[in-house]
């Protein structure tokens, strides 16, 4: 599910909402948040959730350091066999590392989308399930297969496997370092500042949502192949970089394009590199990331587009000795894509060849113990406006042919036990798909897509 995104003039007014947005979720924390822990790494490590997350998907220190890792921490039994001349060593776990997660949601907007009823109650909205573990001395994984409620089937999710060596030391420091293969920009980074482990950790399928993303801000995700490589050195610098290519999961295959807007010709790049520091009671992070594309859109030849993503990020997470080790999390990131669409401009499907893309996205979240979080993000997106890429149509579309969008999401999560979460989320836009009023051509306000959204999530 991608994350929401944004827009209004980054200036005054967006100072503005978070001076009026800070005292919400002041109250709004007096009760709650949301997640993705994975029950079998409790199996696994002896650990409850709490060691490796604040609340899920937020990763604590130890968190960071078990995924850097390659999942591969136990303190379990294991089948173990020694490399002996001629045979291999064997290092199995006992327990089969296995999870299932099963949600259930209500979705209403402020008004219904035309023709529909408003008010829907999913049941399941998704299930997932989770192959995550180690599978070995060195080699661990997330695996993520989920059921969609809308498409009525099960498809591939969010995937990262790791071959790593936690051991090494370079130049006196500890050097860990490691492959992985993932599906998903982003998706093995270590901190919830990047997209795919980024605000809102909870998402409605049925509300509407800005049209315009960035590629490395949801469109590629679980599109995509990549095999690539990284490195934490003295546990400040992290580097990685990984190579993809289109995989389209559900076509035919060898892949032909067709239908599908991005196809990447050669291999698309994305690197990492972050700084990270902690005391006692604070953990900084900050750092770029980005990805590179060149891609022919509906076939594998032809004129091509390209896109460069550049961003920044930062996550800083303070312990309050205080308040019983309470945790407050401040969270951003800014993505800079600039495309030439040649391949799309040459089909009719944009006025030009040239565009760019700006996103904003920021939280503070307040978690009172493990037990009950309070989050408030704002976002924000400005580019440039056209007509043919970014269409008029009813709900979706544009009537300014602008991608800009902007809003507000409140989220109270609460976890009565760690793997069940029940979550309550708002969704509010001051500006939708380019406008405030009538943005779609066809009467539509931005308020009408002001979403609430209630959600029960198991875990086991």
């Amino acid at each position: 599910m991608p994350p929401l995104k944004p827009e209004h003039s980054v200036g005054a007014t967006v100072v503005k909402i978070v001076l009026l947005l800070f005292p919400v979720a002041w109250m709004i924390v007096g009760s709650g948040r949301s997640a993705r822990a994975v029950p079998s790494y409790s199996r696994q490590t002896g650990l409850p959730c709490s060691s490796c997350h604040y609340t899920p998907p937020e990763l604590t220190p130890f968190g960071r350091q078990f995924k850097l890792d390659g999942y591969t921490f136990t303190t379990k039994p294991t089948i173990t066999d020694d490399k002996k001349p001629h045979n291999a060593s064997l290092a199995l776990l006992e327990a089969f590392p296995l999870s299932v997660l099963f949600d259930t949601s209500f979705t209403s907007t402020k008004s219904p989308q035309p023709g529909t009823q408003n008010g829907n109650f999913e049941f399941p909205q998704d299930v997932s399930l989770f192959l995550a573990g180690g599978w070995g001395t060195h080699v661990g994984s997330f695996v993520q297969v989920t059921y969609d409620g809308q498409s009525d089937h099960f498809t591939w999710d969010n995937t990262d496997i790791r071959v790593v060596n936690s051991t090494a030391h370079l130049f006196g420091k500890p050097f860990v370092y490691g492959a992985t293969f993932n599906n998903n920009p982003t998706v093995e980074d270590l901190w919830n500042s990047t997209p795919a482990w980024g605000f809102p950790w909870v998402a409605s399928d049925v509300a509407p949502s800005p049209t315009a993303a960035a590629l490395i801000n949801g469109p590629l995700a679980q599109d995509v192949a990549g095999l690539g490589g990284y490195f934490m050195w003295n546990n400040h610098i992290y580097v990685a970089s990984t190579i993809y290519r289109s995989e389209h999961i559900g076509a035919a295959q060898p892949n032909s394009g067709v239908g599908f807007p991005i196809n990447i010709q050669g291999v698309a790049p994305y690197w990492r590199v972050a700084y990270q520091t902690s005391t006692t009671n604070n953990n900084l992070e900050i750092g770029t990331y980005g990805i590179h594309v060149n891609s022919t859109p509906n076939a594998v030849t032809g004129p091509k587009d390209s896109y460069t993503d550049w961003a920044v990020d930062f996550q800083y997470d303070r312990t309050i000795p205080q308040f019983k080790n309470d945790v407050l999390s401040f969270r951003g990131t800014y993505i800079d894509e600039n495309s030439t669409l040649t391949g799309t401009y040459e089909s009719g499907g944009a006025a030009f060849p040239d565009h760019h893309l700006n996103t904003w996205e920021g939280n503070v979240e307040y978690h009172f113990g493990t037990r009950v979080s309070g989050t408030a993000g704002l976002f924000d997106i400005t580019g440039t406006a056209d007509p043919l890429l970014y269409p008029q149509a009813p709900v979706s579309g544009s009537a300014s042919g602008s991608p800009a969008s902007s809003g507000y999401i409140l989220n109270v999560s609460w976890w009565p036990i760690q793997n069940f979460d029940l979550a309550a989320q708002y969704t509010g836009y001051l500006k939708f798909n380019g406008a405030g009023t009538n943005y779609d051509g066809a009467g539509r306000d931005d308020g009408a897509n002001d979403t609430v959204y209630l959600l029960a999530r198991f875990i086991f």
